[in-house]
């Protein structure tokens, strides 16, 4: 039985990695994690995007008028797309090669910069402090869709993407995004204790296996 959204492992190192990890894309068809807008809206608080204050703002605004509710899950999903996009044409593969299509990044990022674009003519200057800061969320039904489109920007914009690495399906693994932030740039797995130790576990086995028939 699959997980639950809440019960996803953290493993990207930042909320758009995580939510680039909600669609199981190994499998046919590839399983959703963000079923609906409820799963959606848990996912958020969990992550951070969503605080607990405004989880209940978000959700008044849906109950309201569920077609936002669907539309900003229709927002996360597409915005989830475009950004692994994005992102997989960053990954250098074994062979010096791109994991990605860059003429699909291309495209991706036309539409990311829309999304954005869009959750941007929302947001309001907010003075915290000694600095101002734009603060994105300020219509509730829109609030979780907008967070998410920072988030993307965030990433795109900010983070080291020559550290962005993807589980190794090739090898075994499940094929999900994380920032290495190992100090030599290492890490290959998305988590040591699962897909690590499983593939390390099958390869152990397969040795075994094979050299029973030298052994006999």
């Amino acid at each position: 039985m699959p997980l639950d959204v809440c019960q996803l492992p953290l493993v990207g190192g930042h909320p758009a990695l995580d939510l680039a990890n909600t669609l199981e894309r190994g499998g046919e068809p590839p399983h959703d994690f963000l079923t609906d807008s409820s799963a959606l809206l848990r996912w958020s608080v969990r992550v951070g995007v969503v605080s607990d204050a405004e989880v209940d703002q978000v959700g008044w605004a849906w109950r309201d008028e569920p077609a936002a509710a669907h539309a900003g899950l229709a927002a996360v999903r597409d915005i989830r797309e475009g950004l692994h996009l994005v992102l997989l044409a960053t990954i250098t593969d074994t062979d010096g090669g791109t994991a990605g299509d860059p003429i699909a990044a291309g495209a991706a990022l036309v539409a990311l910069h829309q999304r954005w674009s869009g959750a941007a003519a929302r947001a309001r200057f907010v003075l915290d402090s000694s600095r101002v800061r734009l603060a994105y969320g300020t219509v509730p039904a829109m609030l979780v869709p907008d967070r998410i489109a920072e988030a993307a920007l965030d990433i795109m914009l900010t983070a080291d993407l020559t550290r962005v690495r993807r589980c190794p399906v090739l090898e075994g693994g499940c094929g999900w995004l994380f920032l290495d932030q190992s100090r030599n740039g290492s890490r290959r797995w998305c988590r040591m204790a699962d897909c690590g130790n499983a593939v390390k576990a099958r390869r152990l086995t397969e040795r075994r296996r094979a050299a029973r028939p030298a052994s006999s």
